[in-house]
């Protein structure tokens, strides 16, 4: 049996940051956000992992954080770039922005042979999360049917502020039929409220999956994107701003009947840093986690 590959999107890390300060350490040695990725993979069956990254902080990419790795799973590393574009097409001269998500995940094409997984670097998506996407992508076979982690929109809020969400929509069998993005979502007097598509608050249960770029894909998902972004690029090149992302090549192929996508449930709290005053709250709930028995007290011992 195949084991699916981790792939792991980094190439944000220097931007919002300045260098590599989102390396930061949340754990009690230093850990990052992304050492516990790693480790939930490794034990959710994950045979490999692919890091897309800019190479202007190659080095320091290779030394900070692959020289953790290589003891305990193969790992690989390949670069976005804004002229990383089909034949055909060539960069504007005032594009700074990446392409956006679905421009890093093509990326990995030449080194990605098997069914995989995409994640974001900064986000904690928790040991259950790993184990569900692990066991349907080491059954995954054939073409045109993947999966994504559907979070429960109440285990992903955030304590300092409102947060946006791609809420999902899904069929009686528990396929995606379509994500909508909404704003404003926060707890309010025990009830998960969002701002409707009327302007007005609306509310939503507790376990309405939401989506946090945690999907499964086997490989003919690149040859999809590679079609799908040459139309885009026909279409907004001259954009400085316009971005491929993953949702909109899904949704296209949802619509157009070329694939399913099927909703994993998982219990997993995903916890991330949205606001500064977040930060604190990571450190506490991942020294719980390691208090709660999930995590050794020293990840790469």
């Amino acid at each position: 049996m195949m084991k699916p590959t981790l792939f792991v999107l980094a190439a944000g890390m220097g931007s919002r940051y300045g260098g590599l300060k989102q390396l930061d350490g949340l754990g009690p040695n230093g850990e990052t956000i992304m050492d516990y990725s790693i480790y939930d993979a490794i034990r959710g069956g994950f045979g490999k992992v692919v890091f897309v990254i800019r190479r202007d902080f190659e080095q320091d990419f290779r030394d900070k954080v692959l020289s953790k790795y290589r003891d305990h799973i193969p790992v690989e590393v390949v670069f976005q770039s804004t002229d990383a574009l089909p034949e055909g097409f060539v960069c504007p001269a005032e594009r700074t922005k990446p392409w956006g998500t679905n421009h890093a995940v093509l990326m990995g094409k030449e080194v990605i042979r098997e069914p995989f997984a995409v994640i974001n670097a900064d986000d904690f998506y928790g040991r259950d999360g790993f184990r569900v996407l692990g066991e349907w992508l080491s059954k995954a076979e054939g073409e045109n049917r993947y999966c994504m982690v559907g979070y429960r929109v109440g285990n992903t809020l955030s304590e300092s502020g409102t947060v946006a969400r791609g809420i999902c929509q899904t069929d009686a069998r528990g396929y995606l039929t379509g994500v909508v993005e909404r704003t404003d979502i926060a707890r309010v007097d025990g009830r998960i409220t969002f701002t409707g598509d009327d302007g007005l608050p609306a509310t939503t249960d507790d376990t309405t999956p939401v989506s946090m770029n945690m999907w499964g894909f086997t490989p003919d998902y690149f040859r999809y994107s590679e079609e799908r972004f040459k139309a885009f690029l026909t279409e907004n090149i001259d954009k400085p701003k316009s971005e491929f992302f993953i949702p909109l090549v899904v949704n296209d192929l949802i619509v157009s009947g070329k694939a399913t996508v099927e909703v994993l449930d998982t219990t997993a709290r995903w916890f991330g840093v949205t606001y500064a005053e977040d930060r604190q709250g990571v450190v506490d709930k991942i020294r719980a986690l390691i208090a709660a028995g999930e995590y050794p007290e020293k990840l790469w011992a």
